[in-house]
């Protein structure tokens, strides 16, 4: 594997690129450009050895925005992040950039330690991501090599994914463990009372463990989104949307064969937030057209999210979570998915007081979650 051990400074202020260099310089090899098309020129020549890009947002010949532009098209984002560096903070460029997926923005003039943590921390975040997707691809591409091998393999996709989902999404572990004991839950009533679905014991198993990677697409979104305070743009709230279908995107980077466990993991990755009257998204499915795991884990996140949200009022936040989704506040689901919620409703309950923790230190010492 290529080291990836150089910085490349892209900024058309001489004494600009001095600064940054020599609060790197020691630990990395810098090159430099001074205008966009020398930018474009060395990423194309020096791309597999590039851990950063410092990128200057109005650099001539190509703007910074530009050479971003270039580098998302090339795929180059994906192991390379870039800050981008301006003298002025405007609202309309600085969430182009963020569009455009870059990792950070800093105004000048620089505060040498606050530019060394912050790049020094985007850089551990990709290093991570990058060492986990790589082992990940190893190890999956051993772990499917046979059909004995696959329970092995589902597991292991399972915790590697999702640990990267926890990573990019700030969630605990514990949120993937409560969406699989729902999905667990509502599949046993499903199995009982609507057979038509025909799904067996180990189907049922097989979904269970795929819904742990519902949000795996969230791992392809940018730290702007991902990281934001605040309520999201119209536009930021559209590539959040996305996530839908870049989770099918990373899981076709990893199949080696279709199999019903594939299967299952693309389906919810794609079609969680589709909804029953044709109101969801990526691909406004409606009715039964929405494959049957993907509206159980569809109903569940909701439930998950909404008592989460209400985890302060303890079991009648449980109960509210319930009401509001009987009354469509967050879309319409089909008849026998919410009746099989119903039935398992008090199940639920009777875990949220006994098993299941919303990893909050306040509500565990108020006694909602104590075993």
């Amino acid at each position: 594997m290529t080291q990836r051990n150089m910085i490349l400074i892209a900024d058309h202020e001489e004494e600009d690129r001095r600064l940054l260099r020599g609060i790197f310089q020691e630990q990395y090899r810098i090159i430099e450009a001074s205008d966009g098309v020398q930018a474009v020129e060395l990423l194309e020549r020096h791309n597999k050895e590039m851990i950063l890009v410092f990128l200057g947002m109005f650099i001539p010949d190509k703007s910074g925005l530009d050479v971003l532009a270039f580098m998302a098209a090339k795929g180059y984002l994906e192991r390379i992040p870039v800050i981008m560096v301006t003298n002025w903070s405007d609202a309309d460029t600085d969430e182009k950039a963020y569009g455009l997926r870059a990792a950070d923005i800093i105004y000048k003039p620089f505060e040498p330690k606050v530019v060394m943590r912050r790049t020094m921390n985007i850089i551990e975040l990709y290093t991570n991501r990058r060492d986990m997707e790589h082992q990940l691809k190893e190890r999956t591409k051993e772990l499917w090599a046979s059909k004995e091998k696959l329970k092995k393999s589902n597991a292991f996709l399972i915790r590697a994914l999702s640990s990267v989902v926890e990573i990019r999404s700030l969630e605990s572990g514990e949120h993937i463990q409560r969406i699989q004991f729902l999905t667990k839950l509502v599949l046993k009533y499903l199995r009982r009372y609507y057979p038509q679905y025909q799904i067996t014991e180990e189907q049922a198993g097989l979904i269970v463990d795929a819904s742990a990677l519902h949000d795996l697409g969230k791992a392809a979104l940018s730290d702007s989104i991902m990281l934001k305070n605040g309520e999201l743009t119209k536009e930021e709230m559209g590539e959040m949307k996305k996530h839908t279908i870049y989770g099918c995107e990373l899981l076709e980077k990893f199949k080696q064969e279709e199999t019903d466990f594939y299967r299952y993991c693309y389906d919810i990755c794609r079609s969680h937030h589709e909804r029953f009257d044709g109101s969801g998204y990526p691909d406004g499915l409606a009715g039964d057209a929405i494959p049957i795991w993907a509206q159980v884990v569809g109903v569940v996140d909701v439930l998950d999210t909404l008592v989460k949200k209400l985890v302060y009022q303890g079991v009648y936040g449980a109960h509210e979570a319930f009401r509001k989704i009987y009354s469509g506040d967050y879309g319409e689901f089909s008849p026998a998915v919410l009746e099989c919620l119903r039935l398992a409703k008090y199940d639920f309950i009777n875990a949220l007081q006994y098993k299941l923790s919303f990893a909050d230190s306040e509500v565990e010492e108020q006694g909602f979650f104590s075993k």
